[in-house]
């Protein structure tokens, strides 16, 4: 399955009304009456519906966001059995059949809204105890906000800007060229308000016209468990406020999860390198291997080879959904000293002695890797 934002050829920080309109332009491509009963038009317009209709609610995407597609199922807000009836009803209800042809083709102009602030990334690090029960994090952003003294419109005093005289508050200017092939109606930003469809002519001291100024917002982010640092949190409508009165603009929070040096992190699985020494992987024992909130007792079988991988249930991280939780997995590795009391060096050489020679050949599970070992143990 296609992603929603590539459906509707949008970036993942669009504003809402940049995905309203990507939408009316690909669903007017692949409408049905435009394409003669088209098979592939109507599941086209079929997929790109769905993801208008998730992508819209800020619910919705800030859920896809972050688990994708399993995560709206898991909370019951997935489209699923979303049929081709049900994307003629979207349409119909956001714009009335062909949503207002007449402003493709040249007719009526709508005054342009004020623009949307741009989105602001941030990093939130953490450790792998934070990513074990999920966290609330507190942080500090910097953001343009509403100017105080002018509330946000750019005017001393509070007033409202004014129309723009050369385009009338439409944001742009049409220009009628006529040649040999006929009359042609060209589009572009108005050059005087630079397409915003409002002028300042007294701006406010305290923002210069813009509307905002600096500051620093405290926000709180639920980071869930399991997640990891290919994983970003959305936080809708946080960030910059736009010029001029414009919507706020999202936050887009990056996690960063530290490296622990006990471990390595495999997915869900945890992988811990435990050293014995020569007589406790000879006669057994019980060793004890930490894991994220402690350590646990293992029990090491006489015999144990080094590069053996014995693994402890549960004791991993979970999902990023919450539903199961990853394995520890325990290479053993045995210590040998570099060191020798006289007492052990007696004993060592006397031993040498007593001790079996090795195979003559090589098992070849030892001459395989650890990650090749480690897949056998993940099973």
């Amino acid at each position: 399955m296609s992603d929603y934002y590539d459906r509707l050829g949008v970036s993942r920080d669009a504003s809402g009304d940049d995905i309203k309109k990507a939408y009316r332009k690909v669903a007017l491509k692949h409408h049905p009456d435009r394409n003669a009963g088209s098979k592939e038009a109507e599941a086209r317009f079929k997929e790109v519906t769905e993801a208008y209709e998730v992508l819209r609610d800020p619910e919705k995407r800030s859920r896809y966001d972050r688990y994708g597609v399993e995560g709206l199922r898991s909370r019951g807000g997935a489209p699923s059995g979303f049929d081709f009836s049900d994307a003629l009803n979207v349409f119909m209800r956001d714009f009335g059949g062909f949503g207002g042809l007449e402003d493709l083709f040249g007719g009526r102009r709508r005054s342009s809204e004020p623009a949307r602030g741009k989105a602001l990334r941030i990093t939130i690090p953490l450790t792998l105890a934070e990513v074990l029960t999920g966290v609330n994090k507190t942080v500090n952003v910097a953001v343009l906000d509403l100017c105080g003294e002018c509330r946000g419109t750019g005017v001393r005093g509070g007033g409202r800007p004014s129309a723009c005289p050369t385009c009338g508050g439409a944001g742009q200017e049409r220009r009628v060229e006529r040649s040999v092939f006929g009359q042609f109606v060209s589009v572009a930003p108005c050059a005087r308000c630079r397409g915003e469809g409002t002028i300042v002519a007294d701006h406010c001291r305290s923002c210069r016209g813009e509307g905002r100024t600096r500051a620093t917002r405290k926000l709180k982010v639920r980071v869930p468990p399991g997640v990891s640092s290919e994983n970003y949190i959305t936080l809708r409508g946080e960030g910059n406020v736009g010029p001029r009165g414009g919507p706020r603009g999202d936050v887009v929070a990056l996690l960063d999860v530290k490296e622990d040096p006990r471990f390595r992190r495999d997915g869900n699985d945890l992988l811990a390198e435990v050293p014995v020494t020569f007589a406790q992987a000879v006669l057994g024992t019980r060793v004890a291997v930490p894991t994220v909130e402690g350590e646990e007792q293992l029990e090491v079988p006489a015999g144990v080879q080094s590069g053996t991988i014995m693994r402890i249930r549960g004791e991993g991280l979970p999902d990023v959904n919450g539903r199961d939780r990853g394995d520890l997995l325990a290479r053993l590795v045995v210590w040998v000293p570099d060191h020798l009391t006289p007492e052990q060096e007696r004993l060592i050489k006397q031993l040498r002695s007593l001790e079996d020679l090795p195979p003559a050949k090589v098992s070849p599970d030892s001459r395989r890797g650890f990650w090749d070992r480690v897949k056998d143990a993940l099973g």
